[in-house]
């Protein structure tokens, strides 16, 4: 069974996101709520069976594999996942492992994960004022993250910054986080808020800054370029001409990125969820803990990639945050 994965709207699945924890050290708002409650780790894949999990994948086409959480760093011994995974980088099987991090374990790990084959890692920093970063952050401490930052650059890391736009948040720190990252030799990328989780009291249509309007900002200071750029996600690239960085941006909302999406999402638990933006999803841990050869796995897989929808629904132009999903961002780790 070596045909590729190939999805109704025949778009090639080549890009796996695995959520290895939806455990973290922070809490940030967009994201989960401040009283988590966590899985029980029975509940979780072993490592192990992470790894034969993602090795399946590979086997079946994919070639991008990006490692996220919860805080995937905090997730016990899982440098031995990472070791183990590269030898499929080795192997010439998987083009690449990257890593989404919070970045406040990268003082730890930096020169290990270059060991193990990482390349490049996105780090989430949505403000760069200490007293709003433990506000958005509700746990957090900037000073940890700025020293991740540090370490992974010292390591040979390529860091990109992964930025939530958020209105009457980081507004007025456009140009600062812009100017430092590129100062620093590292490009940036924008997100929309999504309406994801419990909103609780966090308002996510009053959060929502969209990006259409922050570009138009950047443009006001800066020559933008638009460049063909593609890392295997969602995001659109333009070059700056004054600072010669990337930044990029992820608008699910202004404009959704779904006609080439080229990716689906495995939770710690080996839920397999076809879409972000949408609630189906397929059980993958049962078929491979129900057999020791991978057949019923291939299968499962096969069968939910042949469910996988055209798109999602995430819409706020009607003030008020349609396609809301029910679970939080660190369940399916973004």
């Amino acid at each position: 069974m070596t045909d590729p994965l190939i999805d109704p709207f025949q778009r090639a699945i080549s890009y796996l996101r695995v959520s290895v924890t939806d455990r973290c050290d922070f809490r940030c708002v967009y994201c989960m709520s401040e009283k988590m409650q966590f899985l029980p780790k029975k509940e979780l894949l072993t490592l192990e069976e992470l790894d034969r999990m993602c090795s399946t994948f590979v086997r079946l086409g994919v070639r991008k594999l990006r490692i996220t959480g919860g805080e995937p760093l905090v997730r016990r011994d899982i440098m031995e996942f990472f070791r183990g995974m590269s030898r499929h980088l080795e192997s010439g099987d998987l083009h690449e492992i990257t890593l989404t991090t919070n970045g406040s374990q990268l003082h730890r790990f930096a020169k290990d994960l270059y060991a193990a084959g990482v390349r490049r890692v996105n780090i989430s920093l949505d403000t760069l004022d200490e007293a709003k970063f433990a506000r958005v952050t509700r746990w957090g401490r900037l000073p940890q993250v700025l020293k991740g930052i540090d370490a992974a650059l010292e390591a040979g890391l390529k860091v990109k910054i992964n930025t939530v736009a958020l209105k009457g948040f980081n507004e007025d720190e456009l140009f600062t986080l812009t100017e430092w990252c590129a100062s620093r030799g590292m490009d940036l990328t924008f997100i929309e808020v999504m309406p994801m989780g419990d909103l609780g009291n966090e308002d996510r249509v009053g959060q929502y800054w969209s990006l259409h309007d922050l570009r138009s900002d950047l443009a006001k200071r800066y020559t933008l370029h638009d460049i063909p750029l593609r890392t295997g996600g969602p995001a659109r690239y333009v070059r700056v001409g004054e600072t010669r960085q990337t930044v990029g941006f992820i608008t699910p909302l202004t404009h959704n990125f779904c006609e080439s999406c080229n990716r689906v999402r495995l939770t710690c638990t080996g839920e397999l969820y076809m879409c972000l933006g949408q609630e189906d999803m397929a059980d993958l841990r049962a078929p491979l803990r129900d057999s020791d050869d991978d057949a019923l796995l291939e299968n499962a897989i096969r069968k939910a990639i042949s469910l996988k929808p055209k798109g999602h629904d995430f819409d706020y132009s009607r003030a008020r945050p349609d396609g809301q999903m029910t679970r939080h961002m660190s369940h399916t780790g973004g």
